[in-house]
Order: structure tokens, then C-alpha cells, then sequence
């Protein structure tokens, strides 16, 4: 739970630090609301996004709590209207002559949701899929960046876009190289070990969370046949490596080669309102969203690669939704599942009925 408290916490953080930006120019209008809307919807956001990740990985919780029950039930209507308070207020605030303005804050303000709220929750999935989705991509971003520095300060010579001028061809290739050797090196390191490859699990029973599985073939040793051309470089026929450590390919590449876009958008950001840093938070570095400005673009990534290529169906899941069914519910897809089985040959027909 404490990494979950650290997202939200650099979530809220970042979140001040773009809306404290826009604030400054509607301040000056002397206009109503903003502030307080903002963080409304950010309350709003957050309550209707951390709800669905109760009633995803805290299902038998929630069935001993009447209380809970009943907000899990309607959440997604309450989340709503919440919402639709906030729009009501939003419309009362409309102020004469300044229209386009409070329509424009309006839009900032959602904008900010999306980049920070919306991503910073899918960090939040990403974790209870297994620390190792969150710390290889996290370390590969950090790992890019200095790369990056290093090959740039000591060979940089070729410019390589005009939004960020220190930045060169050759710390941009360099940094993409060492991140993906870094990735590799460090899937393997962490994949040995069930705390950074088990899904994050709460168990009711105990009432805490754990990471304790059998781990998916994924995370498990196998032999590799080394490429002929390879061989010869080599000296070896086979190699033994995990799978996801091919999966870390494609984490670092991404990480190397689209990743710093999210610092290019964040530099042309910052151009475009002629500011140097989101905030000074950190002395010397800025603010902590100029410092995650590529980790949620990576995060986003992760997500998208994780629901693509890797999770396929989840008994554990189905289990706790199977049993916030109604007994009557549980006894039709018990039968049901009874007679597929039998049609299948899994089960002799001797046991039906």
C-alpha cells in the first residue's frame, strides 16, 4: 500500500503543479471557481477510479461490508454524479465577457486529469500485475536519461531536436543502447525472486496484501537456441535466460526511442508559456512533474502492452466476481460449467445430475 500512497501522492503533486500554471493567467481575471473546481474534479476522478480498483482486487472484502456493498454497487452513478455537480457548478460560474476563457480553463483542467489521473491509475494496474512491471520500465526511463546525458556530454555533436537544443544524435543512440543492455540485465536480477514477479493479491483472511504464487512460465528458466550467426561470436550453441527478459526488449526500446518524447512535449509545454521548470519542488531539477514527464507515457505503454501480449485469463478474478453473484447466479454457472465439462469428456457423464 505504501507505493500506492507514493502514485497518488506524485499524481495530486503534478496535478498542482500544471494547474498552479493555468491558475496564473486566470488569476488575473479575478474570476471565480477554478481552483476549486479543479480539485474537485480531481477528487472526483480519483474517487471513481480508485473504486474500480476496489471492487477489481477487493471483491471479497467488499462482500463482508454492507456499507461498501452498496457503494460498489452504484459507484460508477455516483461517480457520476459527482461529476455532473461539478459541470452544474461550472456553468453557474460562467462569468459575462469571459466566456472563452473559463471554457478554455475548463478544458485545462481535464486535460491535466487525463495526463496525470488517468495515467498515474494505470501505474496503479501495472503494479498488481507484479512489482516487475513497475520497477524494469521505471529504471529503464531513469536509465535513459543519464545515458542519454553521459554519451551527449562526452561524443554529443549532432543536434537532434530543435525543442530540446542540448539534446544530440549521439546521446539519444547511445542512451537507447545502454537502456536496453540496463533492461535486460535487470530482468534477470529481478525475475529470480516471487516478491517482483507474483501478482499483488489482498487476502482477505489476513487482511494484507501478498505476492506469493507459483510463478508463470513466464519467470521460469528456459533454453534458447543461439542464432547460427551468433554461434560463431559467441562460442555457445544455447543460453538460458527467462522469457520476460525478451519482453524487457521491447520495454527498454520503447523506453529509449519513444519515451523522451514525453520530455520533447513537455519542453515545447513549457516554451509555449515561456516557463523554465513546472515548479522548483526539487532544487535544481524543477518540479516532480518535470522529472515524470516520460514515466507516464511509459506507464500508458506498459499498460497497453500488458492487456495486449501478456495477461490472458485470470482464475483469481473470476473466482471473486463469481462470488458476488447471487446464490441463484452461482448455482446456474456451477451447472453450466458442470455440463460443459461433461460434454468435453473431462468429467463421466455418470456424475451429472
Amino acid at each position: 500500500m505504501l507505493t500506492l500512497n507514493e502514485v497518488l501522492s506524485i499524481q495530486v503533486k503534478c496535478f498542482h503543479e500544471i494547474i498552479t500554471i493555468g491558475y496564473r493567467v486566470y488569476h488575473s481575471y479575478d474570476l471565480p471557481w477554478f481552483r476549486s473546481l479543479s480539485w474537485y474534479f480531481l477528487l472526483c476522478v480519483n474517487y471513481f477510479f480508485y473504486g474500480e480498483t476496489v471492487a477489481d482486487y477487493f471483491g471479497t472484502f467488499v462482500q463482508r461490508r454492507e456499507q461498501l456493498q452498496f457503494l460498489i454497487r452504484y459507484h460508477r452513478f455516483i461517480s457520476f454524479a459527482l461529476y455532473l455537480a461539478g459541470f452544474c457548478m461550472f456553468v453557474l460560474s460562467l462569468v459575462k465577457k469571459h466566456y472563452r476563457l473559463q471554457f478554455y480553463m475548463f478544458a485545462w483542467t481535464h486535460v491535466t486529469l487525463l495526463i496525470t489521473v488517468t495515467q498515474s491509475h494505470l501505474v496503479i494496474q501495472n503494479l498488481f500485475e507484479g512489482m516487475i512491471w513497475f520497477l524494469v520500465p521505471i529504471s529503464s526511463v531513469i536509465c535513459n536519461d543519464i545515458a542519454a546525458y553521459i554519451f551527449g556530454f562526452f561524443f554529443g555533436r549532432t543536434p537532434l531536436i530543435k525543442l530540446s537544443p542540448k539534446k544530440t544524435w549521439e546521446g539519444f543512440i547511445g542512451g537507447g543502447i545502454s537502456t536496453v543492455v540496463f533492461g535486460f540485465i535487470f530482468s534477470y536480477f529481478l525475475a529470480q525472486y516471487q516478491y517482483f514477479v507474483c501478482p499483488v493479491e489482498y487476502k482477505s483472511e489476513t487482511n494484507r496484501f501478498v505476492t506469493e504464487c507459483e510463478p508463470l512460465e513466464l519467470f521460469q528458466m528456459k533454453k534458447y537456441s543461439v542464432p547460427l550467426l551468433l554461434q560463431a561470436v559467441l562460442g555457445w550453441e544455447t543460453v538460458n535466460m527467462y522469457p520476460f527478459q525478451m519482453h524487457s526488449i521491447a520495454l527498454s526500446t520503447f523506453a529509449s526511442l519513444i519515451g523522451p518524447f514525453g520530455g520533447f512535449f513537455a519542453s515545447g509545454f513549457k516554451r509555449a508559456f515561456k516557463i523554465k521548470d513546472f515548479a522548483d519542488t526539487i532544487p535544481g531539477h524543477g518540479g516532480i512533474m518535470d522529472r515524470f514527464d516520460c514515466q507516464y507515457l511509459m506507464a500508458t505503454f506498459v499498460h497497453v502492452y500488458i492487456t495486449s501480449f501478456i495477461r490472458g485469463p485470470n482464475p483469481s478474478k473470476l473466482l471473486k466476481q463469481l462470488l458476488v453473484l447471487q446464490p441463484e447466479q452461482q448455482l446456474n454457472v456451477y451447472k453450466t460449467l458442470k455440463s460443459h465439462l461433461v460434454e468435453k469428456g473431462i468429467l463421466q457423464p455418470s456424475l451429472r445430475g
